[in-house]
């Protein structure tokens, strides 16, 4: 096999367009080679039945040949994964593909994440409460960006969150004691910050912090780039549960 062929790659689709008059240009977040384009040439034909198997959500094996940023689709083998039937579970699956096809740099492996996304999607076909999955998927594609931090740890004064206390947000410097120029959040309560800690994203104050704390890191790493698909979130069944 030549240098610049890859087979069996696990992939997911993230992103497809139209791409010429019958083929389609496709966005894959894989396990190896993270996230990259490749063109399915014919696939946007009402003969191919490449259409049909390159959907968002659906585990693949992959395989493609090329040098350049811009790859060829050779091999398709689709495998069972979970389906999101739910319509808030739908919309949170394209968030997170949007996410990542915004974010996530050319070419750079996150095989941790890669099985974070399995998880998630796992966990939203089975569950309607979608907002725990969303904030535990956004905290590790922060991960993977290397935005990592702590619940529990101020990391200005590197002592523990104490439960009395409220706390500040900075991207840069995750939990904070004290308010700075980067500072993006303020009033944190403390009891809230240890719950997250301890794993726990269902109470009420857990829920409300953690959306506030994701929604100011993701906008942080997004740079000002919009996610069309939180506009989807208005809708009546989705509108409890907004990313």
């Amino acid at each position: 096999m030549s240098r610049d062929a890859q087979q069996q790659e696990p992939a997911y689709v993230i992103h497809r367009r139209p791409w010429r008059e019958t083929s389609l240009m496709v966005d894959l977040f894989t396990l190896n080679h993270g996230r990259l384009s490749v063109i399915a040439r014919g696939a946007n034909s009402s003969k191919s039945p490449l259409k049909a198997q390159l959907q968002p959500f659906q585990p693949l094996l992959l395989g493609w040949v090329g040098r350049g940023d811009l790859k060829t689709l050779t091999q398709v083998d689709v495998r069972d994964g979970p389906a999101l039937r739910r319509t808030v579970s739908l919309y949170s699956g394209l968030y997170l593909n949007e996410l990542m096809q915004r974010i996530l740099p050319q070419a750079d492996p996150h095989p941790t994440l890669f099985a974070a996304y399995i998880e998630a999607l796992g966990l939203l076909a089975e569950t309607p409460d979608v907002e725990p999955v969303l904030r535990k998927f956004e905290q590790a594609f922060a991960t993977a960006l290397g935005y990592d931090f702590a619940w529990d740890l101020a990391t200005d004064t590197g002592q523990t969150i104490r439960a009395t206390q409220t706390y500040c947000y900075d991207p840069e410097q995750g939990i904070v004691a004290g308010v700075s120029a980067g500072v993006r959040l303020q009033n944190l309560p403390g009891d809230a910050l240890l719950a997250l800690a301890g794993g726990d994203y269902e109470a009420a104050a857990s829920r409300r912090v953690s959306k506030r704390v994701m929604r100011i890191l993701t906008d942080y790493l997004l740079q000002g780039r919009p996610l069309n698909s939180r506009s989807l979130f208005s809708h009546p069944r989705g509108e409890r549960h907004e990313s």
